[in-house]
């Protein structure tokens, strides 16, 4: 990349937090397909608005319909999914906005690399719902056609998921209410 350069701003991470009024982080969240991921992080979206947390909400189905509309479903692709992902997110955490990220992301080194990207203020959302519960709820039929063999390598039934070992928060969607759920996290930001 000998003649491209990063441009340093003027302004820092830290005077957009303050300006904003809040401090900012970058919620991860991984689980499998169904397992209510974008649920949950739209009901925190909904929640962080009403105590004045500007945030934005990065979801995977709505990515691939324009910066990652050229990948597929490879296990190659889907690691260039998660590195893009991965930097929008550093800049968007940036501007000093609170960043919801819902990825299946399914493979760890992934995910361990949008962390040492992004820094200590990563916090992985582990959305822990057993696969057969995620299959009752596969309203886009996905599973079903995953099982038929029509959809090769997804995640759950023809492509492997890599658990998080040590996430932040880890919340189980079969058991717990969404409501539940977004007070774990807003417990552990301390908002």
């Amino acid at each position: 990349m000998g003649n491209v350069t990063w441009q340093q701003g003027h302004i820092t991470r830290e005077q957009r937090s303050k300006l904003l009024g809040h401090d900012n982080k970058v919620l991860w969240f991984t689980g499998l397909s169904g397992s209510g991921k974008s649920t949950v992080a739209h009901a925190l979206e909904k929640t962080l608005h009403e105590k004045g947390v500007l945030t934005y909400a990065l979801d995977g189905d709505n990515l691939r319909h324009g910066l990652n509309k050229n990948l597929g479903f490879s296990a190659e692709d889907r690691d260039e999914n998660i590195r893009r992902v991965s930097e929008v997110a550093k800049l968007f955490h940036d501007s000093g906005v609170m960043v919801l990220v819902s990825f299946i992301s399914p493979h760890r080194v992934m995910r361990d690399h949008a962390r040492q990207l992004i820094g200590k203020d990563f916090v992985e959302v582990f959305v822990d719902c057993p696969l057969s519960e995620c299959e009752k709820r596969d309203v886009k039929g996905l599973y079903k056609r995953a099982r038929a063999g029509e959809i090769k390598e997804f995640t759950g039934i023809s492509a492997p998921y890599e658990p998080p070992l040590s996430a932040e928060i880890v919340i189980d969607t079969s058991i717990m209410s969404i409501e539940a759920s977004v007070q774990r996290i807003i417990d552990h930001l301390k908002l």
